[in-house]
């Protein structure tokens, strides 16, 4: 199997392309300002972060992304003890946009749109992921969100909508390679619907699973890289051997 054999790339877009831990990070900056006293690690943070947020995913799956970043900033100041205002949360709720694309992301979309269909199967809602578009700089073939299919990953519906969507614009199964960081989110829906997968391993064996949950026991991927400079790089030799 090569990485080439593949008509069409589906990505996750926040851990993969866009470096949504440390938007996440600095999002939250104003409200641990409030409690200064109390020090957390950035590790605690996501974790926490990634606890929330898979709960209010599971509890409300029709809610827009922005409004439920909302939520889990308001459940991350009751759990922490701090006092915040709903313009605290509308502010959480509002940050995607300003989250930063990893340094290598652009170029590498860029790269890879000469020789495939590029495509968005991601957790935010429209308006959120138009903001992270500008960052990335690149014209994606179709932009599947949460907001359109009506619930969030590891949902098997969000994968099946996608595929189904690509059906139609005439691509199988097999035409299709998912890209994505998070095993908890993607990989193991991906084994679970038949795709094959790239795991862009961003924490690079960093301990912990950061701002996802752990993931499942027996996920598997086709290919891992540290980085989408790296499988750009894997690309390129295949089309040289």
């Amino acid at each position: 199997m090569r990485l080439t054999d593949f008509k069409v790339l589906t990505f996750d877009c926040y851990g993969t392309l866009i470096d949504w831990e440390t938007g996440i990070i600095n999002a939250l900056r104003p409200l641990l300002k409030k409690n200064p006293v109390v020090e957390r690690s950035r590790d605690e943070i996501l974790a926490s972060f990634a606890r929330h947020e898979t709960a209010q995913e599971a509890e409300t799956p029709d809610m827009i992304y922005m409004e439920l970043l909302g939520q889990v900033h308001r459940r991350l100041a009751e759990e922490w003890g701090i006092a915040a205002s709903e313009a605290d949360h509308h502010a959480f709720g509002g940050s995607v946009g300003e989250w930063p694309a990893f340094a290598d992301s652009t170029a590498s979309l860029s790269y890879l749109k000469q020789f495939h269909k590029l495509v968005i199967l991601s957790n935010v809602d429209r308006k959120s992921f138009a903001e992270s578009r500008k960052r990335l700089r690149v014209a994606f073939d179709a932009v599947y969100t949460a907001e359109d299919i009506g619930s969030y990953k590891p949902d098997l519906g969000n994968f099946r909508y996608m595929i189904g969507a690509l059906r139609r614009s005439g691509h199988a199964e097999c035409d299709i390679l998912h890209i994505a960081q998070s095993l908890f989110h993607d990989h193991a829906p991906a084994n679970a619907v038949g795709l094959r997968s790239v795991w862009i391993d961003r924490r690079n064996d960093a301990a912990g699973s950061g701002a996802t949950p752990p993931p499942p026991a027996g996920v598997r991927y086709d290919f891992r890289f540290a980085s989408m400079a790296e499988l750009v790089e894997a690309h390129r030799d295949e089309l040289r051997s």
